[in-house]
C-alpha cells in the first residue's frame, strides 16, 4: 500500500534568525497562492553568491506558490578604519590654492578640509575570505531551517483544507443521492410530464405525424434524464476522494475536477423540470463552488 503524502496549502509564513561570526542575520518567508512556483528573493547587496543554492532548496521543497524571501544582515563588533583619500585631498588642496590667488579669504582650516565629502573615508575592517564563506554557508543553512518552518505551516493548513474538501465532497455525494431519489425522477412522474408536453405540442399543431411525434417524445424524455450527470458526478467525487487520500501536490488535478463537477451540476439544473430537482441542483452548484474556492488554496 502506497504511503500517503501530506497535503499542503500554498499560504504560510516563517521567520528564522541567527548569528555567525560578526553577522547577525534574519530570514522572513511568506507564501501565497499562485499557478506555479515563483520565488522572489530580496538579498542585501554583496550576497548574490547565496541566491542560486537558496533557490535550489526552495525548488526542492515546494511545488506551487509565490514565495517572498527577505534576508536582513547586520554586521556587529567590527572595528572601524579611518583613512585619508589622498587623490581627493590633493585635488581639494589644488583647487583651494587656485581660488586663493583670485579671492581674498582666510586660509582653510584643517577641520574644514576634513569635513569636505570624500576626503576622509570611514570603513569597516575588511573581512577574511574564510569568514565570508562561513557566513554564506550559515545563511543557506538558516534558509533551509526557515523553509522547513514554512513547509510545516503549509502542511498544517493543508490538513485543515483536506478535511474541509472531504466534507464538501460528502455533501456533493449526498445531494446527488437526493437528486437520484427525487420523486420527479420516478417513471410515473416522467411519464406524466411527458404526456403534458406532448399534449401541449399537439395543441399547437395537428400536423405531427406518428413518427415525428415519437421522435419528439424520445427527445423530451432524453432531455429530462439526468442519469448520466449523476453517474459522472459520482465518478468525479470518487476521483477527488482518491486524490485527497493519496495526498501530495494535487491542487491542479482537483481544480480540473472542480470544473467538471461544476459542469455536471449546471447540466443537471438545465435539464431539471421539477422544482425539487431544481432546488437540489442549485444547492449542488453552491457546494461545488465552495469546493472549488478551497481547492485554489491547495498546492
Amino acid at each position: 500500500m502506497a504511503k500517503q503524502t501530506a497535503l499542503s496549502s500554498m499560504t504560510g509564513f516563517a521567520r528564522g534568525h541567527g548569528v555567525v561570526g560578526s553577522y547577525a542575520w534574519a530570514w522572513e518567508l511568506k507564501s501565497v497562492n499562485a499557478k506555479g512556483l515563483d520565488v522572489r528573493l530580496r538579498l542585501p547587496p554583496g550576497w548574490d553568491a547565496i541566491e542560486a543554492p537558496v533557490r535550489a532548496r526552495a525548488n526542492e521543497a515546494l511545488v506551487r506558490g509565490t514565495v517572498y524571501a527577505n534576508l536582513t544582515i547586520d554586521r556587529k563588533g567590527v572595528g572601524v578604519a579611518v583613512k585619508v583619500n589622498e587623490p581627493v585631498l590633493a585635488a581639494v588642496l589644488a583647487t583651494l590654492k587656485t581660488i586663493s590667488s583670485h579671492v581674498e579669504a582666510s586660509p582653510p582650516t584643517l577641520d574644514g578640509i576634513m569635513a569636505l565629502k570624500g576626503v576622509i573615508e570611514v570603513t569597516e575592517e575588511d573581512e577574511r575570505e574564510e569568514d565570508r564563506r562561513a557566513a554564506e554557508a550559515a545563511l543557506i543553512a538558516g534558509f533551509e531551517q526557515t523553509l522547513a518552518g514554512l513547509t510545516s505551516m503549509r502542511k498544517q493548513e493543508g490538513k485543515t483544507l483536506g478535511e474541509i474538501l472531504s466534507a464538501r465532497l460528502a455533501e456533493i455525494s449526498a445531494l446527488a443521492r437526493r437528486a437520484d431519489a427525487a420523486p420527479g425522477r420516478k417513471p410515473e412522474a416522467v411519464k406524466a410530464r411527458l404526456a403534458e408536453q406532448v399534449a401541449a405540442l399537439l395543441s399547437t399543431s395537428q400536423r405531427f405525424d406518428s413518427d415525428r411525434l415519437h421522435q419528439e417524445a424520445i427527445l423530451i424524455a432524453a432531455k429530462a434524464d439526468i442519469r448520466e450527470e449523476l453517474d459522472r458526478l459520482a465518478s468525479h467525487v470518487a476521483q477527488a476522494q482518491r486524490l485527497l487520500s493519496d495526498g501530495g501536490a494535487i491542487g491542479r488535478k482537483l481544480d480540473f475536477l472542480s470544473q467538471e463537477l461544476n459542469r455536471e451540476s449546471n447540466t443537471l439544473c438545465a435539464k431539471s423540470n421539477d422544482v425539487e430537482l431544481t432546488n437540489i441542483g442549485l444547492e449542488l452548484k453552491g457546494t461545488v463552488e465552495q469546493f472549488r474556492e478551497q481547492v485554489q488554496n491547495l498546492e
